[in-house]
């Protein structure tokens, strides 16, 4: 019986660890210094992910505005963006830039990078 519960434990340890949150290989987790130092003032694809009454409260330098919230709508933007190239996201605090990142991965993008602090840390940092 104890070799039985062992075997258990251990089944339910390897599950609960595999199925915890990773980096894809084409979505990476960034911070504000990395932003700070690969995107302002660059010619990238920065996209902000928020609504577009959060974005016109303030946004990070020259980023353009596809709202994740009307789907399809956000799906038409993306396709304008180059695939082949990074593309820099991020929302208020991190969760739809999140989601949006597995949305382009999906898309066939090979480059994401998700600002996981967004943008209130944006503001808190400068």
């Amino acid at each position: 019986m104890r070799n039985i519960w062992m075997v258990f434990s251990l089944v339910l340890f390897m599950g609960v660890s595999s199925c915890q949150s990773q980096e894809s290989a084409t979505i990476t987790k960034v911070d504000n210094a990395t932003i700070k130092q690969d995107v302002i003032g660059k010619n990238v694809q920065l996209v902000d992910v928020r609504t577009p009454e959060e974005y016109n409260s303030g946004h990070i330098d020259d980023a353009v505005n596809f709202d994740l919230s009307p789907q399809k709508s956000f799906l038409e933007q993306i396709n304008t963006l180059d695939k082949d190239k990074p593309v820099y996201l991020y929302c208020a605090v991190g969760s739809r830039s999140a989601y949006a990142a597995k949305i382009l991965e999906r898309e066939g993008f090979t480059r994401i990078f998700d600002y996981s602090g967004g943008y209130m840390d944006w503001v808190r940092n400068q």
